[in-house]
């Protein structure tokens, strides 16, 4: 299960940017090329969180299709499968992959120590 040690990983990255302040919300962009399961990365977050002083900060995750282009026909189009990269127009293996890699945080929302209001960090 990586999902674990994407938490740790995302958990950093928040607590170097929240410089101590309550953490709300963290955003992150997830492509469907990165075989992670949302589920499996959600619970793990609610554990790295309690361990590493993020407790109560919700981990919001969006889902970026996956998505190629051909060097065959010059179709640009998603594909369905996490299995196969080929072009879904003509079934040619010669592709660059547009989107579905990612892998990033995106956003975090803090609560601002003085006022306690909420601030999003982008």
């Amino acid at each position: 299960m990586h999902e674990l040690s994407l938490c740790h990983a995302i958990a950093g990255v928040v607590k170097s940017h929240a410089a101590g302040r309550p953490v709300e919300v963290v955003r992150v962009r997830v492509g469907a090329l990165r075989q992670v399961v949302t589920d499996s990365l959600t619970f793990c977050w609610t554990i790295v969180a309690d361990h590493e002083g993020l407790a109560g900060a919700v981990l919001e995750v969006e889902p970026v299709p996956a998505a190629v282009e051909c060097h065959s026909c010059s179709a640009e189009s998603e594909i369905t499968s996490r299995f196969s990269v080929c072009c879904p127009a003509c079934g040619s293996g010669a592709v660059t992959v547009l989107r579905g890699e990612e892998f990033l945080v995106t956003s975090i929302d803090v609560a601002s120590q003085a006022s306690g209001d909420v601030v999003s960090h982008g």
